[in-house]
């Protein structure tokens, strides 16, 4: 599974937007017809979010850690596994986003999981786990 960090979300957490051990962050699934783009900057830039049974649109909570690797020299950000329990969906991509409750367009978008091809669940559980977390390298 590929990761991109979006080009925002260092400055949205320097300018205290994003405060990722206090804040709400969702996961959402797109379809494959979805262009990611590192410089999408809110949810709402995100297109082609996946319908179907047991998949609420603007996804599910999930939880964002980061921790410090003074041995490597970099940070990583991990993303909670993430799972849509009795879902008939197909999916390419996850989004993850702080969630502020309203308008998606003022939801910062943190970064981007690629599946690497269509993930198809018929009225099972679809889950999400983040095998490789985004790096900063310091």
């Amino acid at each position: 599974m590929a990761t991109q960090l979006q080009d925002n979300f260092l400055e949205d957490v320097a300018a205290g937007n994003v405060v990722v051990a206090t804040d709400t962050f969702k996961m959402m699934l797109m379809t494959s017809s979805y262009t990611p783009n590192k410089a999408h900057l809110k949810r709402n830039s995100v297109t082609n979010e996946v319908t179907g049974t047991g998949y609420t649109a603007g996804g599910a909570t999930c939880t964002v850690t980061i921790a410090k690797d003074t041995t490597n020299h970099r940070t990583s950000i991990s993303i909670s596994n993430t799972s849509w329990s009795t879902a008939t969906i197909t999916a390419r991509y996850a989004m993850v986003y702080k969630s502020r409750g309203g308008a998606s367009s003022a939801d910062e978008l943190v970064g981007l999981l690629d599946f690497g091809a269509d993930i198809v669940s018929t009225g099972g559980t679809f889950q999400v786990s983040q095998t490789t977390p985004f790096y900063i390298n310091h």
